[in-house]
């Protein structure tokens, strides 16, 4: 009984000391993931997914040897090259302000790096160019290609977002390179920054082959020091990735007003990370506060007010740390439908050398007043052999169709008989009060890149001559064929011939 005391008072001892070593490290580490969904005015789908680590250390040491959130990969460059903030951000696509309004996190076209270093660090520019090329190998991207020639040194537009008072631009550098491709590459390794990778969790929804066949798709990393408690006593290193990405409706959707995050993802939500203590998704309903035009399934009773970008937004809320979020299926598919769905527009989308574009808007149109609909296109090649005969003139665009239920002044009579002029029965129509018409537009002529034609021109009569002379020579003497003719014999010679044959004997 002793003995089995003993060990009782051993495996007690060990769980309490377990714990307290928990509560140690528990404040120290902290990682939070949400998804913020905000259908836009346009009709397409605005997807932001936010994942933050904080970690209560100190770099400036130089002895950080056990790292269990925190990438080792960035705490390492952050501790070598003295980084006191640093901000990339990869993006595809242009975010188009006046549709979709103000992003969370705004980024410009291709790549973008800007940091703020230590003020310790003496060679600023030789740390920046060691620094680069060490980042472009963490995310495969070009920014070795970054020197002093796309290089600056802004001195207001780019503060400090972390804590401290670090204000001396001689320690600031940006850079950018438009013309960057963000590919699955640059993906794959932004993900295997996260404490649970792509395997559970939010990330789980960031397939490449749907998120790069989007309108807009822009991820980054943001390392800065932050306030670890209120009075900011201790700091907190924050590193906080992003990926912001907005859906076509026409193209994901299918020109309807329904998302799902299947439809958006191709991917359902299982599980939270384990590792984070929060896993959240917040839909905004800011425009449909009571749900008489949106609706979500499953229906959540968790709302959230919160302030962003200078307006008071509500949300609601799905918390993926409950087990009753995901239901019976174990599975969440979160559906976001438009109960209503007055006029938005029917559109499919064109297969080059398929089918053309096909739009339809139903529109009520008030009074003395001027609508405008804008096309945006892009102008492409076309195979040489599809010009027409005189393409410098253009490409002619068919004629728009208006068909409209026009108000009458007169009542219309209905009743179909032979009596009635056959010019006013074309369109039939069963109300009294409009009348059915159909109005054209004019035929749009587009001018598209044209090749110089002279050149297929000259290569086609080079073509011909080196055909007919070289090749034509060389047949003529491959397959002709010679023979040796005799020289006719004189007229003696023949009489000689006639007359040996006549005897029998054979000729000279």
């Amino acid at each position: 009984m002793a003995a089995h005391r003993r060990r009782c008072s051993v495996v007690l001892l060990s769980i309490f000391s377990l714990s307290l070593i928990n509560v140690a490290h528990k404040p120290k580490h902290d990682f939070r993931e949400e998804l913020v969904i905000r259908p836009l005015h346009s009709g397409d789908i605005y997807a932001s997914f936010q994942f933050r680590t904080l970690w209560k250390t100190n770099f400036r040491e130089n002895k950080v040897s056990h790292y269990r959130l925190f990438p080792k990969s960035l705490g390492q460059v952050i501790s070598k090259f003295s980084v006191r903030e640093l901000h990339i951000s990869f993006t595809q696509g242009y975010w188009r302000t006046m549709q979709w309004g103000q992003p969370y996190q705004p980024a410009p076209p291709g790549t973008e790096l800007w940091v703020w270093f230590q003020d310790s660090v003496t060679d600023v520019d030789g740390t920046w160019k060691k620094l680069t090329n060490v980042l472009s190998g963490i995310f495969c991207a070009s920014l070795n290609f970054i020197d002093s020639t796309n290089t600056v040194q802004p001195s207001a537009s780019f503060k400090p977002l972390g804590v401290g008072n670090a204000t001396d631009h001689r320690f600031l550098r940006y850079a950018t390179l438009p013309r960057e491709i963000v590919c699955t590459e640059n993906l794959t390794p932004w993900k295997k920054l996260l404490p649970c990778g792509s395997t559970a969790g939010l990330a789980v929804l960031l397939k490449s082959e749907k998120l790069f066949h989007s309108s807009f798709h822009s991820q980054a990393v943001h390392i800065r020091p932050i306030c670890h408690d209120w009075e900011c006593k201790a700091t907190s290193w924050e590193l906080r990735q992003t990926v912001n990405v907005v859906f076509d409706r026409h193209i994901s959707a299918q020109g309807k007003r329904e998302w799902s995050l299947f439809k958006m993802f191709s991917r359902t939500l299982t599980e939270a990370c384990p590792l984070a203590s929060s896993s959240k998704i917040y839909v905004d309903i800011t425009d449909s506060p009571q749900g008489e035009q949106l609706e979500l399934s499953p229906p959540t009773s968790l709302l959230s007010q919160a302030v962003a970008l200078g307006d008071r937004r509500t949300f609601s809320v799905y918390d993926l740390k409950q087990q009753s979020t995901f239901g019976m299926t174990h599975s969440l598919n979160l559906l976001i439908r438009w109960k209503s769905n007055e006029g938005y527009i029917h559109y499919q989308p064109s297969k080059d050398r398929v089918r053309p574009h096909l739009l339809e808007m139903l529109i009520q149109l008030p009074p003395i007043s001027v609508t405008e609909v804008t096309v945006q296109f892009e102008r492409a090649l076309l195979k040489w052999t599809e010009y027409t005969p005189d393409p410098n003139h253009g490409f002619y665009v068919g004629s728009s169709v208006i068909s409209s239920l026009v108000p009458s002044i007169v009542a219309m009579d209905t009743n179909m008989t032979q009596e009635r002029p056959l010019f006013s029965s074309f369109f039939p129509n069963k109300e009294e009060s409009t009348y059915f018409t159909r109005v054209y537009t004019e035929p749009l002529l587009v001018n598209l890149p044209t090749p110089d034609f002279s050149m297929p021109y000259n290569v086609i009569c080079l073509t011909c001559t080196v055909v007919a002379v070289g090749y034509g020579s060389l047949y003529n003497l491959l397959t002709r064929s010679f023979q040796v003719e005799e020289p006719s014999p004189g007229l003696a010679k023949r009489i000689a011939n006639v007359i040996r044959k006549m005897r029998g004997v054979p000729p000279l």
